[in-house]
């Protein structure tokens, strides 16, 4: 059986002020045309379809008319889990209007048998799927409740789910059909670049959400995860598992990542084989250090995102509005001198504007965008009025 892997779409994302729909567009067609050219016969979506639980309406419908293309008119199962970004509710809502098509949506951790695991007819034979949506914190699994198992630190709570799908697996697959774990959690161990912003939210990716390599299960033919958006193995696995990744440069912290899908192989009493199949699409995000005469030379920056730490004598009042002239994809610039020669201006009689953009530069080492001090000046005149 061959098995597309995506997952961490994140429709809707902007880039500060940068919309990026027609870039996510285009990789949804390259996920399409992948799974197409290389005669997939099921999908694995392993959770974040959205960046948000309400989606913007073009996001929306983006999302789910690539889901129905990915079953190439219902010939190719697609399971999609809901992701932290995404909002259960609205997979549970939409999932019985989807199924027709043949794409399964689940949003809510369920019992294996009332949901948890989907066993699906393919071309290449029966699949069986067992899905781990995105576990919050706080959140109670009802079918762990009962059998009196919920306790313990997050990463047993995650492990002994994935442990009861494992069993019940075990119990409804038949030697030659496949079987998959698909989930949306982070395993302690992964690699992520710190150094800048990345698309992950950072609330859930910290230690207390981490589960441990004892939630992969050694029984199933592949695991699929989501939720990392750096492209990887799955650390610790004894079993073919990978994070897909995500399908853009969704932040600066994820410059220079080579996005993809995965294909994966498998046949009965064999382990899966994986690789990686390339996505060619979206901006590329780079940030760039050096002088203001440096950075203007370059000619390969003009259609990339654009993170600018322009080296200067002092603040530069000027220097966003220079840069958005000269790169139309600027998102950030920060003038970087040495500080401690700056005495700190005198308050007294000053604007709060004016106060407020020393502070923008201080903190985050660039000018505030004009919108950004638009807002500012509405909402402290708001703020007068309501005074008075």
């Amino acid at each position: 059986m061959r098995v597309l892997h995506t997952s961490d779409w994140h429709l809707g994302r902007r880039l500060e002020r940068h919309d990026r729909f027609e870039e996510h567009r285009a990789v949804v067609d390259a996920v399409v045309a992948i799974a197409d050219a290389e005669g997939a016969d099921l999908v694995l979506h392993s959770g974040d379809l959205f960046d948000r639980p309400a989606p913007p309406v073009e996001a929306l419908r983006l999302g789910l008319e690539g889901l129905v293309r990915l079953t190439n008119a219902g010939e190719r199962p697609v399971v999609a889990v809901a992701g932290n970004h995404d909002s259960p509710e609205l997979f549970e809502t939409l999932a019985p209007f989807l199924a027709p098509f043949g794409v399964h949506l689940v949003g809510r951790i369920k019992a294996p048998g009332e949901g948890g695991i989907l066993s699906l007819d393919t071309r290449a034979g029966r699949a069986h799927v067992a899905c781990f949506p995105f576990l919050r914190a706080a959140q109670t699994v009802d079918f762990m409740a009962r059998a009196d198992e919920w306790y313990g630190k997050y990463a047993d709570r995650v492990r002994k789910i994935t442990e009861s799908y494992a069993t019940a697996l075990a119990e409804v697959a038949g030697a030659d059909e496949a079987t998959f774990l698909l989930g949306h959690f982070m395993v302690g161990g992964v690699k992520i670049h710190t150094g800048a912003p990345r698309g992950e939210r950072d609330l859930h990716i910290g230690e207390a959400y981490a589960a441990t390599d004892g939630a992969i299960p050694t029984s199933v033919d592949y695991v699929a995860l989501g939720h990392i958006h750096a492209p990887q193995p799955v650390p610790g696995a004894r079993v073919p598992a990978q994070y897909a990744g995500s399908l853009l440069q969704l932040d600066f912290g994820e410059a220079g990542e080579e996005k993809r899908v995965v294909m994966v192989d498998t046949s009965p009493q064999a382990p899966a084989s994986v690789r990686s199949v390339s996505i060619i699409g979206g901006r590329l995000l780079i940030r760039v250090e050096g002088t203001w005469e440096e950075i203007n030379a370059r000619d390969d920056l003009d259609d990339a995102y654009l993170d600018l730490a322009v080296t200067t004598d002092g603040p530069d009042p000027g220097l966003m509005d220079l840069a958005r002239q000269r790169f139309p994809n600027v998102v950030k610039v920060r003038a970087e001198y040495d500080r401690t020669r700056d005495a700190r201006p005198t308050t007294a009689g000053r604007p709060l504007d004016d106060l407020y953009a020393d502070y923008h530069r201080e903190v985050h080492r660039g000018d505030p965008a004009d919108e950004l001090m638009e807002l500012f000046r509405e909402i402290s005149g708001e703020v007068a009025d309501a005074s008075t």
